[in-house]
């Protein structure tokens, strides 16, 4: 959970509509029957961040709808009474998001901007949804939360702060922000890495850990108590932690919190640590799992307080390892694994009011269900069945979660905790979805790389005809360690091209995660090895069983390793390709290694710092094949991408220039590793289907250098 925008207005007038569609859009929806676009993409509802009420009656969600006149997501909160028949989302909060359930049930938190900065708010709910009372805000303080989470009895609540860790107050890092601004100086001396993360530059801010205790008239007070006193870290990590990073006793007297020790090996280290501390604040934290010198996190402590489970990985310098449900007895220290026989990787971890089971969801085999695990023996059974669950929520002996697929965008599912009488209990976008028409998909397995089998999968064009041929979008997956699953994505959707006409085939090659950790494992060291043997032999298979892909009108494109491995194609396998598209790739691993921010990816997946292994760099470096480049190619890379610095995009069109082949370059300047707003969103599409439509006609010049 992110801080919210400060330009966001607060309007907080409940209303009983449900929400559908279009917040001051400048563009009105295609009426009728008509193939799925990126309007339709853009515009849709989406549904997140599950949460059932106590009772498990209700349940709490939030939508965001788009407003496209001020190119920006408006996210609302909503509750379902989930007992009364025929009953509809009521909107009860207008623009907010993080919504949760107090202990009693009657009333839900959230956080919402007041006067520029992002504050915790409290709604109360009566009997009739439809008339909430008018919200209130409860906190005060000078900065926006970054996250938060409520204490198992209500009375108090963990917030994270963005502050200087040398201030003792929350006032005094406004203070120095403010005086920052006006001094007429503008730069900024760095003394250590990292300087920049994601796509934000550092100013010296720590994100911290707080506790506040309400008071009789239910505020909290504008100075809270630190927790993470004497932590050089971010609580909850950046760019992407929140609150599952955090968590209070079942008793409310400790408070557990996963960190990395930033020092100065922040950029190449993973060594994520579990810490308890007294949730007055008391005394200062103690780190849990010192012994481990990999990833350890998101603590859920057992019910009964004698338990902390985890998530840890064993490979230190390493982000995309195993991660295994560990459990921690608290009084004595020991540890041990729960699911050593389960090669999947959770993502995240619950656990049932009785301690009996816990939760988690995990890539598999293309799907990522909700699986549920005994602790006791480490058995794992899968609950949700086809598609991926993005979030979900336990009370009462139910499950609510979120799940989408690959013709359909995340709607909320109710199941009894064991997952049986599973349905659907909100159906947004319907009118949309019966209206934009999608494509067909099917999964198929190929021997790939050393015979092993590989899985990829096909989508069929709108208004697909037997016996007729379709040009091909071949999408290459980002990661490395990630696959293209049966799920719904608002960036790399394959149905706006199965909107535009084409057929899609993606392929999750060795390294794609779900499929066993040495399966992930294997493409470490060796980036254009066993991944480029697996896309052809995929494209082979694809082109032998489904006789509808056009094998000669095809063009090939992917992000961020996909972008690197367009720019490998296009020098090892440019053969089969009218068109290639490259969005944030690497083309030169040399200098990526020292523009990048996160250094422990470069050495993991290079077995090595550039400096010591230089040859590893060397191997599969797409720079050094350029004068074998003949493809058109469409370059996109934006200014605020750090991860990938936009210089590897200039430098590849550059190439592509010199060399005489037909190029493009797309930027955006307020864009970062994803192109997020609506606007460009739609021109990024736009762009891409006529690059590929380009060099797909029938007709259409190959356009290949010589």
């Amino acid at each position: 959970m992110k801080p919210l925008l400060a330009a966001l207005l607060l309007a907080l007038v409940a209303s009983p509509a449900l929400a559908g569609g279009v917040v001051g859009t400048t563009f009105a929806k295609a009426q009728g029957s008509h193939a799925f676009n990126v309007r339709d993409l853009v515009m849709m509802d989406r549904v997140s961040d599950p949460q059932l009420s106590p009772d498990g009656r209700h349940a709490a969600f939030s939508v965001r709808s788009t407003d496209y006149a001020a190119n920006k997501g408006v996210t609302a909160i909503y509750v379902l009474d989930l007992e009364r028949k025929g009953a509809q989302p009521v909107k009860v909060v207008d623009k907010g998001s993080s919504a949760r359930w107090s202990a009693d049930g009657k009333s839900l938190y959230f956080v919402a901007p007041a006067r520029d900065v992002a504050q915790l708010w409290r709604v109360d709910l009566g009997a009739d949804l439809s008339h909430p009372a008018t919200p209130v805000q409860v906190s005060h303080g000078p900065l926006d939360i970054v996250d938060y989470k409520l204490g198992p009895d209500g009375k108090q609540v963990l917030l994270s702060y963005e502050v200087f860790t040398d201030c003792a107050t929350l006032a005094c890092t406004e203070q120095r922000i403010e005086t920052r601004a006006k001094d007429k100086a503008s730069g900024t001396l760095y003394k250590k890495l990292f300087v920049r993360h994601w796509d934000t530059w550092a100013d010296g801010r720590r994100n911290q850990l707080f506790v506040g205790t309400f008071g009789a008239d239910g505020q909290l007070p504008a100075e809270p108590t630190l927790l993470s006193r004497g932590i050089d870290g971010d609580v909850p990590s950046k760019p992407f932690g929140d609150a599952g990073e955090f968590a209070f006793a079942p008793d409310g007297k400790s408070v557990y919190f996963d960190v990395r020790i930033a020092g100065t090996t922040e950029p190449w280290s993973t060594n994520f640590d579990l810490y308890r501390v007294p949730a007055d604040g008391s005394a200062a934290p103690v780190n849990l799992t010192p012994d481990n010198k990999a990833w350890d996190a998101y603590p859920v402590p057992s019910p009964d307080g004698k338990t902390l489970y985890y998530l840890a990985m064993k490979t230190p310098g390493f982000e995309a390892d195993r991660f295994a449900i560990m459990a921690m007895d608290l009084a004595t220290g020991a540890k041990h694994e729960v699911d050593p026989r389960w090669d999947r990787s959770p993502g995240s971890l619950a656990i049932s009011a009785d301690g009996k089971t816990l939760y988690a969801t995990a890539d598999d085999e293309g799907q990522r269900p909700l699986f549920a695990i005994d602790p006791a023996n480490g058995e794992v059974r899968s609950l949700s069945g086809a598609g991926d669950v993005n979030a979900f929520s336990l009370a009462a002996g139910k499950l609510l979660f979120a799940r989408d697929d690959l013709k359909r965008p995340a709607d909320l599912y109710l199941a009894k905790a064991d997952g049986r009488g599973l349905k659907q209990v909100t159906h947004f976008n319907a009118e949309d979805l019966k209206n934009a028409k999608v494509g067909d998909f099917e999964f198929f397995q190929f021997p790939g790389w050393n015979n092993e089998t590989v899985q990829g999968y096909v989508v069929k064009p709108v208004d697909y005809q037997k016996g007729k041929t379709y040009p091909v979008a071949f999408i290459i997956h980002g990661g490395p360690q990630g696959a293209m699953s049966n799920g719904w994505s608002y960036r790399w959707n394959p149905q706006t091209y199965a909107g535009q006409g084409f057929a899609v085939v993606t392929i999750n090659f060795h390294g794609s995660t779900g499929y066993g950790q040495k399966f992930t494992d294997s493409i470490s060291g060796d980036w254009g090895g066993k991944p480029l043997e697996d896309l052809k032999l995929g494209w082979k298979a694809a082109l032998d069983k489904y006789k509808f892909l056009d094998g000669d009108r095809a063009c090939a494109l992917g992000a961020s390793y996909g972008g690197y491995m367009v720019y490998w194609i296009a020098g090892m396998w440019n053969q089969p390709w009218k068109c290639l598209v490259d969005h944030d790739g690497v083309f030169d691993a040399r200098m990526m290694y020292y523009a990048t921010e996160e250094l422990w990816f470069e050495e993991r997946e290079n077995g090595g710092t550039q400096y010591d292994v230089p040859q590893n760099y060397e191997k599969f470096n797409p720079i050094d094949h350029v004068k074998d480049w003949r493809v058109p190619m469409l370059v996109v890379h934006s200014g605020k991408d750090f991860r990938i610095p936009i210089t590897q995009g200039l430098g590849a069109f550059t190439a592509l220039q010199r060399r005489g082949i037909p190029s493009e370059f797309l930027t955006f300047p307020d864009e970062n590793h994803w192109v997020l707003k609506p606007h460009n969103s739609v021109q990024w599409h736009e762009t891409v289907n006529a690059w590929l439509k380009q060099w797909t006609e029938k007709d259409a010049p190959s356009g290949a250098s010589k």
